[in-house]
């Protein structure tokens, strides 16, 4: 892919962005651009090409997003321990945040997309889908709203017991249904058990998604479902 096809992009992503799609293309994670799944305040996520597939591009915005805000998130993360308060940096450390995440939850077994590569404000990572990205659940429920919560609030035992970490921004924006199956995304935010007051984000995440299920049909208890999620019994 040529320099002179990621110009077509001028408008979008400065000049130290553009490099960095050039040089992750010219290693073979992704052929060319292809259209935006989400323009948000924090990123803008893209299809790319790559071979007979595709992945996406998740670029992080350099200037219209609060990086004053990630610090303060960032900050109390034991795992950066050196992070100053510069704009680059911040959001660089953003970026690099979620592909460690992703691979954590990965590891753990997790239905989350697989992070291929970071560089800078840039990540490449699996596509959810199959001609097109999976649509997110606030979008599409899926048939048996019982079966594909199990399937979830598992996964969300999985993060919590065995990647020792929390999505802490969980909502049905951020879950992704194919086949009836749910993957989780956005792990930008999410910190390890050793974070300050990690036991508030988790709460906050149950309580969210309790409520979405709730409102979908199903008759949840906050408290089984908090206990299921960190004790890891049976009665969910």
């Amino acid at each position: 892919m040529s320099k002179k096809k990621f110009s077509t992009f001028g408008n979008v992503f400065d000049d130290s962005t553009l490099r960095i799609l050039f040089k992750l293309s010219s290693q073979g994670y992704f052929d060319e651009m292809l259209s935006p799944v989400l323009i948000g305040k924090e990123a803008n996520v893209f299809t790319a090409s790559k071979g007979k597939g595709k992945v996406i591009v998740k670029i992080y915005r350099t200037q219209a997003c609060d990086f004053n805000k990630m610090y303060d998130y960032l900050a109390p993360d034991p795992r950066f321990p050196k992070l100053k308060k510069n704009r680059r940096e911040i959001i660089v450390t953003w970026a690099r945040k979620e592909y460690r995440n992703l691979l954590i939850a990965r590891k753990a077994g997790i239905n989350v997309p697989t992070p291929y590569a970071v560089n800078g404000n840039v990540l490449v990572m699996e596509m959810i889908g199959k001609d097109e990205p999976a649509k997110r659940l606030k979008d599409r429920l899926p048939e048996d709203i019982e079966l594909f919560y199990e399937s979830f609030i598992k996964d969300v035992r999985k993060l919590y017991k065995e990647a020792k970490l929390i999505h802490a921004d969980l909502s049905e924006y951020n879950v992704l249904i194919l086949d009836d199956k749910p993957y989780i995304i956005d792990f930008s935010h999410a910190i390890s058990m050793k974070y300050p007051r990690f036991v508030d984000f988790l709460e906050r995440d149950l309580k969210i998604m309790t409520k979405f299920f709730n409102r979908k049909g199903l008759n949840l208890e906050y408290e089984k479902v908090l206990k299921y999620v960190t004790d890891g019994t049976e009665d969910k």
